[in-house]
């Protein structure tokens, strides 16, 4: 029996990366986690506009990608912690030239940017 992936074929490298990192919230996601290991409830107020659900699929996504880690604590009360793997770090410069891009054309088309949040 053939094993079902959970992405179509990649047609070229762009297809392939965006497979991964595309969506709503998984950049922000990774973008958030560039600055150290965060717990769930703590991704889930930082992320704005996501709901739970959603955030659970992207985190589930993330992780089987490779890009991040989930770490959970055998406690009272459970915790779960996330962070990036060496593969998710290697997408930062990536992911900063994406956000400097965005930038510009904010400023070229006078798109107000929201303020910055505090990560």
């Amino acid at each position: 029996m053939e094993k079902k992936t959970k992405h179509p074929a990649p047609k070229c490298g762009i297809d392939y990366a965006f497979q991964r990192i595309g969506g709503k919230y998984k950049g922000r996601i990774l973008w958030r986690l560039r600055t150290g290991t965060f717990r769930y409830g703590e991704l889930r107020r930082t992320v704005t506009g996501v709901t739970a659900k959603m955030l659970t699929q992207a985190l589930r996504e993330l992780e089987d990608d490779g890009l991040i880690e989930r770490r959970v604590y055998v406690e009272v009360p459970p915790r779960v912690e996330y962070s990036l793997t060496e593969s998710g770090k290697e997408l930062l410069p990536f992911l900063a030239l994406l956000r400097d891009w965005a930038k510009a054309q904010m400023q070229v088309n006078n798109i107000q940017a929201m303020p910055t949040p505090a990560y």
